[in-house]
């Protein structure tokens, strides 16, 4: 397999929006309606489940937390990675990773990781349910763990793995309006992924790739 250049996915056109369809209604966006569609699940299909392989490597599982702050408007907690990280470097991710042996379930590990990332305690966290596994390209197999998070925790930043924490409201999130295709070819290969850039005061938060590939998994359960 021919290894993909580095490249800037900022820089890639915008192939299109899906600014015609529609933003999940407000009110199922409540911790009560959150709590409701994972004890009641709707029947859906997840859109995203395997990116292109672009990295011949040995399958890894992994698990994220992909945690609702339910302030008076919810939010979902991100991290942006630093610059020396091993893979995805700098990339904007959910607090997460790989799985432990000592791990009990997807949702210990994802637990475990927020903790160790970005100082999330778990008395702050109520797990709700799991999206489907959505593998990478470059081989993680990944459980989203849907979670609320009490708005009263207070985090403490591991700066050799995170180099910021930061909130995008839900809405935003949940409205297609915001996600951007894109569409790459390198040596007669395409790949294509999804972007969902915000501007966080002054700084731009480039949303892409697998974290934004998850959120629209998410979109789609709450809309089915």
């Amino acid at each position: 397999m021919a290894k993909s250049p580095i490249f800037d996915p900022q820089q890639i056109p915008v192939d299109r929006i899906d600014s015609h369809l529609a933003a999940v209604p407000v009110d199922r966006m409540s911790a009560q309606a959150l709590q409701k569609r994972f004890s009641q699940p709707p029947n859906w299909q997840p859109e995203i489940l395997r990116e292109r392989k672009f990295l011949d490597r040995e399958p890894a599982q992994a698990a994220v937390l992909l945690g609702v702050v339910m302030r008076d408007e919810p939010t979902v907690l991100l991290t942006q990675r630093t610059e020396h990280m091993s893979t995805h470097a700098g990339q904007v991710a959910f607090a997460g990773g790989k799985c432990d042996a000592d791990d009990a379930d997807a949702a210990a590990t994802a637990l475990r990781e927020a903790y160790e990332e970005v100082g999330l305690e778990m008395h702050h966290v109520q797990v709700l349910g799991e999206l489907p596994t959505y593998i990478t390209g470059s081989a993680f197999h990944v459980t989203p763990i849907v979670a609320l998070i009490d708005p009263a925790m207070q985090l403490r930043i591991n700066t050799s793995e995170v180099a910021h924490a930061f909130e995008v409201p839900l809405a935003y999130l949940m409205n297609p309006a915001n996600h951007r295709w894109h569409v790459w070819e390198f040596e007669g290969v395409q790949r294509q992924w999804l972007s969902m850039p915000y501007q966080d005061g002054p700084d731009q938060r480039y949303i892409w790739g697998a974290t934004a590939g998850m959120l629209r998994n998410f979109y789609r359960f709450l809309q089915a």
